[in-house]
């Protein structure tokens, strides 16, 4: 249909057997001029993201979604003011003088030159993204090469990879602020942002090198295979990980602690517990330990600036503890922990825990942690090395807890040791100051009828 100087209204498409989709991202605002297949919205079902391009061009009149909404077939997106450029059909293609190249595969050797490339306009001057007039992306020559399979699993939409291949942008090393913890446009810009001040002023280049990429591999040379497709938590998760670990400086200090005494408390409170609806685990002992350990030593609930400068010291305590349900791990948060005693600390694990396995988890109840406890000592091991949940600088991971000889008064007895492992961020915390957090842990814990005290 011809829509000059009429308003037309974009509709979300036919979504298949999808109802409700989820609005995670709004890509235009009233006022911006639009080209056909300009992305207006990206949305995601619990399968894939999608990104819902305009069938018209011209100028934004109104946008009839809201991010966190939900649609469905044949709803009304936005109302366009179109230029009468023929909504039924598809961009002009390239000239013949330059037609459009194929689509580089992921292991190409050598990038492309992004300077090369003439300016991308639509007809009356309007500027386009370069893909949609058939002009290839490119990376930039001059920034380190992308991460193809860390890019891949970057949590981001159809459009924010485009415009961070268009700017030679890993999208593997970008830290996503959006809704679900999504890479937006404005984390590509601040990245850049961020890359040009580290590059600039000294006139030397500050830019990290770029991680060998780990070799493709085709497995079925050697035998049968299958595909199994990663969770969306480990696909979420994953990334944050492998940034952490490269960004973070990681220590890990070693330690045990006697809770002989804990047990035993414990054993006798348990029916009074369960009186009063209240699972008392060893988990609640321990959070209230480290409540104790990080009011005793405030700089574990701390995090860096954007600059690496200064540290900003949180006045409030939120403790994450990872969660372990059929999707994969997730770090549900236990809201003013240093306010709560042990039975409080025992009914929010409980709550947040259910929650997470039925995953009824809302973002919520995941943000906003301070120090995060991850432990395995329900499954088994002697130790490990938690990798720090960022902007964190501190994770404590506790293993199983065995009988082992422990020599007092001129001979051994049998005690029930802890083990405890604590990785740190040593931009932040030296290993003496780690090894006092561990020696004070480990101390409230042989001590565990100080940790029943009310809390004030």
């Amino acid at each position: 249909m011809n829509a000059a100087g009429g308003l037309v209204e974009v509709r979300v498409p036919d979504l298949g057997n999808f109802k409700d989709v989820a609005v995670i991202d709004v890509l235009v605002k009233p006022g911006d001029s639009i080209a056909i297949d300009t992305p207006l919205v990206t949305l995601e079902s619990d399968k894939a993201a999608m990104d819902v391009p305009s069938t018209a061009s011209g100028v934004v009149e109104t946008v009839h979604v809201t991010k966190g909404g939900k649609v469905n077939a044949g709803d009304l997106l936005a109302t366009v003011k179109a230029d009468g450029v023929q909504t039924d059909s598809a961009p002009a293609p390239a000239s013949a003088a330059a037609p459009p190249a194929p689509r580089p595969a992921a292991s190409a050797a050598a990038p492309l030159q992004a300077a090369a490339l003439p300016p991308a306009a639509a007809p009356g001057g309007k500027l386009t993204p370069r893909s949609l007039l058939g002009v290839p992306t490119s990376y930039r020559s001059d920034l380190a090469p992308i991460d193809e399979p860390g890019f891949s699993r970057a949590h981001a939409g159809p459009s924010v990879r485009k415009f961070a291949r268009e700017l030679g942008v890993d999208l593997a090393r970008v830290t996503g602020h959006g809704f679900k913890d999504r890479i937006t446009h404005d984390d590509v810009k601040a990245f850049v942002k961020g890359a040009l001040v580290g590059a600039g002023g000294g006139g030397t280049d500050t830019a990290r090198p770029a991680l060998p990429a780990v070799p493709t591999v085709d497995f079925a040379q050697f035998g049968p295979t299958a595909v199994e497709p990663l969770s969306r938590i480990q696909r979420i998760s994953g990334p944050r990980l492998l940034l952490s670990w490269v960004n973070i400086p990681h220590v890990t200090q070693f330690d045990l602690a006697d809770i002989t005494d804990l047990e035993q408390l414990r054993a006798s409170l348990k029916d009074k517990a369960q009186a009063a609806g209240v699972k008392l685990t060893p988990l609640a002992f321990i959070m209230r330990a480290c409540v104790k350990a990080l009011q005793e030593f405030p700089r574990f609930n701390s995090s860096l600036d954007a600059d690496g400068a200064n540290l900003i010291v949180r006045k409030y305590l939120h403790m994450g503890f990872a969660a372990d349900t059929p999707n994969g791990l997730v770090v549900p948060v236990v809201r003013d922990a240093d306010r709560k005693d042990v039975y409080e600390l025992a009914r929010h694990l409980g709550a947040l825990s259910e929650k997470a396995r039925a995953g009824k988890l809302p973002p919520t109840d995941m943000q906003g942690g301070c120090f995060t406890i991850s432990s395995l000592g329900g499954i088994g091991g002697t130790a490990f090395t938690p990798i720090i949940n960022a902007p964190e600088v501190a994770i404590l991971g506790v293993s199983r807890a065995t009988l082992q000889p422990v020599y007092r008064d001129g001979g051994f007895v049998p005690r029930l040791m802890l083990p405890l492992s604590l990785s740190y961020d040593h931009r932040v915390i030296d290993g003496a100051m780690a090894a006092r957090f561990t020696t004070y842990l480990a101390g409230a814990l042989a001590e565990p009828r100080a940790l029943l005290e009310a809390v004030l």
